[in-house]
């Protein structure tokens, strides 16, 4: 990925995001470029394209957002959030 990326520009960094228990990609990744034109020729030259036999589409990182926590479990204390009525 970092290879192809090149293409475009320097390439910072680029990291394929895995599923922590089985190490299988989840099928994202980010790739960031030294500078925006870079980042935006990358957008041009990639998103839409096949790459792997998947096609790609490339954009720019949005911040993560806030997701309500559902479910989960205790370890151990008091937990996540909710009332204290000591």
């Amino acid at each position: 990925m970092k290879s192809a990326f090149a293409q475009a520009g320097t390439v910072v960094s680029a990291t394929i995001i895995t599923d922590r228990m089985s190490g299988r990609s989840k099928g994202f990744g980010f790739v960031e470029m030294s500078s925006d034109e870079e980042a935006n020729k990358a957008v041009e030259m990639f998103n839409g394209k096949e790459m792997d036999g998947r096609t790609l589409t490339v954009n720019e990182a949005r911040p993560m957002e806030a997701r309500p926590r559902t479910g989960g479990f205790n370890r151990g204390g008091r937990g996540f959030g909710g009332r204290d009525d000591r």
